[in-house]
């Protein structure tokens, strides 16, 4: 027998914003798998249901995935949830969805809020799309920043504004890393959004440290926008004529030099004739 797997999205603060679809989809759950149940019995009492509920963290995930994959064998609906907005965006509730989907268990979606789409709606930047990084890697800092330097560094190249969630306590940390990225990226430009929905909701916008400054006590979960990000600059004329005399030194064809060419992000025609026009005398 097959179950179904319900991926649910809840309110990223105000219950109000619970849609019928999601409450409907948790009144006739089997099983509602939780980030935290706490959470999820606090949203069940708000729409007057009484459900079993069954953690699933980072922590626990390994031991449960298998749990949970034998009660859709018995053909349970199993409604995944997360402590706010949509399971498995940034969210432990990936491995889950990965599993079900391999072991041939129906996989469903009830949309609803999103923090990310909710901080570009507010930071009021115009683009063609953005670039989603969730959380950075807490530890250790060489790792964290090496992450945020690409993270950003993709932004510039795509020309997009860059998504970012941070716990409270690394927010500071956070913005005062940014801040030294605004030497290579003077334009850079942070709107830091909080209890986003909630009667206390806030964002803040300027560069990486008029935001730090007016965000003495950090409270609550942030999402934050950063944009004014600089284009990676292309390689050099030098850099390519180095390029391409490692490559005949080396004993490189022309074509095995203009893909070394392609490689470091010259168009195909260019390369071909970077490759032909330096060919040894």
């Amino acid at each position: 027998m097959t179950g179904r797997l319900v991926v649910v999205g809840t309110p990223i603060g105000n219950l109000g914003d619970l849609s019928p679809r999601a409450a409907e989809a948790l009144r006739e759950a089997d099983l509602v798998v939780a980030e935290d149940t706490r959470v999820a019995a606090k949203l069940l009492r708000f729409i007057g249901a009484r459900r079993p509920t069954v953690s699933f963290t980072a922590h626990n995930a390994a031991g449960r995935v298998p749990e949970l994959l034998a009660r859709l064998e018995a053909g349970d609906t199993l409604a995944l949830t997360t402590d706010a907005g949509m399971p498995a965006v940034s969210d432990p509730g990936a491995e889950l969805v990965a599993a079900a989907r391999s072991a041939g268990h129906v996989v469903e979606v009830v949309p609803g809020p999103s923090a990310v789409t909710a901080a570009l709606a507010l930071a009021g930047v115009s683009g063609g799309g953005f670039l989603f990084g969730g959380f950075l890697p807490a530890r250790p800092p060489s790792a964290r920043f090496v992450a945020l330097e690409r993270l950003v560094a993709a932004s510039g190249g795509l020309g997009l504004p860059l998504v970012l969630f941070e716990a409270p306590h690394r927010v500071s940390r956070l913005l005062g890393e940014l801040d030294r990225l605004t030497g290579v990226h003077p334009d850079l430009q942070v709107a830091a959004s909080r209890e986003m929905t909630k009667v206390h909701e806030e964002v803040v916008a300027g560069t990486p440290a008029q935001v730090a400054a007016a965000l003495p006590t950090p409270r609550g979960e942030f999402t934050l926008v950063v944009s004014g990000l600089a284009p990676l600059e292309g390689p050099s004329a030098v850099d390519l004529d180095a390029l391409v005399a490692v490559g005949r030194q080396a004993g490189l064809s022309d074509r095995s030099v203009a893909d070394l060419l392609r490689v470091a992000g010259i168009g195909r025609r260019e390369a071909y004739a970077r490759a032909q026009a330096k060919r040894p005398t």
